[in-house]
């Protein structure tokens, strides 16, 4: 509980950056109030490009979920976000916001609207102000949740992630949106909780969408539902939000003791493979390109000495190399290649040409030049 209090309310603010603006809407007719909060190092990399996260119910939705991204993101196990809330407690905005009609269970009036203002409107402003990756996650509680999953209703959703929060559904929702996840061809994450001190006139419905959603097949879906024993409608949503973030960006998370010990040293060969792979799929379903990260070079390294596959040394040095030119990773792995198969005197070559390169991680001038000579006195004299 200790550290789900610390995930929650750890949050980097001195080194983020949160915004409150007016959002003048033709669609909605109305000045709306959003919140921008900006990743930590968005001065510092104007290249770089950031999912985007849309809060409905922003008013108090907000904090909690930037508090998580940012603490996720200070330990590199979530991505950096732009996170844009949506400010609805207003005159009682969210529930005219989330109108629908009853007959056939689609937006209506202002919710039809505010539908339209999400996607044409709000969307395509982030968009053009910010360098955005192509993932787009929305989210929000109860009505708001419900009304979010309108958004599975379009052939071509414009959104790659849903976190729903005890939604209030909307009529056959239970029945429609597993017909839509069924149909996907678009990679989708969804995830929806309660609790079991939930409003009870709302579970029935989650329960029964939570078990339609499991009987889908499609290999495009990745689905989570959480059901927090001894959870309230409200105390619910401080359960789910590290769950949901942690469920989407699962693949994001550096290598770790566990999927070291138990998916890449009991591999037989294809260790290199296994790194490119891991980072393929941040790119195809996420949207996110990043350099690969030091550390996960170091651990596919020590896999492949335990294993004793040293050839693929070779091509572990060659994604170094397009990762890192300018550092003495990849002739630090050539080096330790030649090293384990009894060749001093090319791995000397190795380790003396990268002494001359950049520093990375623990690699040292010092530490190079050292193994230099130790390959240099285990190299046979003519």
């Amino acid at each position: 509980m200790k550290q789900l209090l610390l995930f929650l309310f750890f949050s980097i603010t001195a080194f983020s950056q949160k915004t409150t603006i007016p959002f003048d809407s033709n669609t909605l007719g109305e000045s709306r109030e959003i919140t921008i909060g900006l990743p930590p190092s968005f001065e510092k990399n104007p290249n770089k490009k950031y999912p985007i996260l849309i809060l409905l119910d922003g008013d108090y939705l907000f904090d909690p979920f930037y508090g998580a991204l940012n603490y996720g993101a200070y330990w590199d196990d979530l991505p950096e976000m732009i996170v844009v809330g949506i400010s609805q407690n207003k005159n009682n905005e969210r529930i005219d916001d989330s109108t629908y009609d009853e007959a056939d269970g689609v937006p209506s009036g202002k919710g039809a609207k505010f539908f339209e203002f999400i996607g044409a409107e709000l969307l395509p402003y982030i968009e053009k102000k910010y360098p955005v990756a192509p993932f787009r996650i929305i989210a929000g509680h109860d009505t708001t949740a419900g009304f979010l999953n309108f958004f599975l209703y379009k052939d071509n959703p414009i959104f790659n992630g849903y976190i729903s929060l005890s939604p209030e559904l909307a009529p056959e929702m239970e029945n429609r949106i597993p017909e839509k996840l069924s149909n996907l061809k678009q990679p989708i994450f969804y995830y929806q909780s309660n609790g079991d001190g939930d409003i009870k006139k709302i579970q029935e419905p989650i329960k029964k969408l939570d078990e339609n959603i499991k009987q889908v097949t499609n290999p495009a879906l990745n689905y989570k539902f959480d059901n927090f024993k001894g959870a309230s409608h409200y105390s619910l949503v401080l359960y789910s939000i590290p769950n949901a973030l942690y469920q989407f960006f699962d693949a994001y998370k550096p290598i770790s003791s566990t999927e070291y010990s138990e998916k890449i040293a009991v591999l037989q060969s294809g260790y290199v493979d296994y790194l490119t792979n891991k980072y393929a799929v941040l790119s195809k379903s996420l949207g996110l390109k990043i350099p690969i990260r030091v550390n996960d070079f170091k651990a596919i390294e020590a896999a492949i000495l335990k294993n004793k596959a040293y050839p693929e040394l070779d091509k572990l040095a060659e994604i170094a190399n397009k990762n890192y030119p300018k550092s003495m990773l990849a002739d630090y792995e050539l080096g330790l290649m030649y090293e384990k198969m009894g060749d001093p005197k090319k791995a000397a070559k190795r380790y003396q040409s990268g002494s001359q390169l950049e520093e990375i991680g623990d690699l040292t001038k010092n530490m190079m030049m050292e193994k230099y000579d130790d390959m240099i006195s285990q190299t046979p004299k003519k």
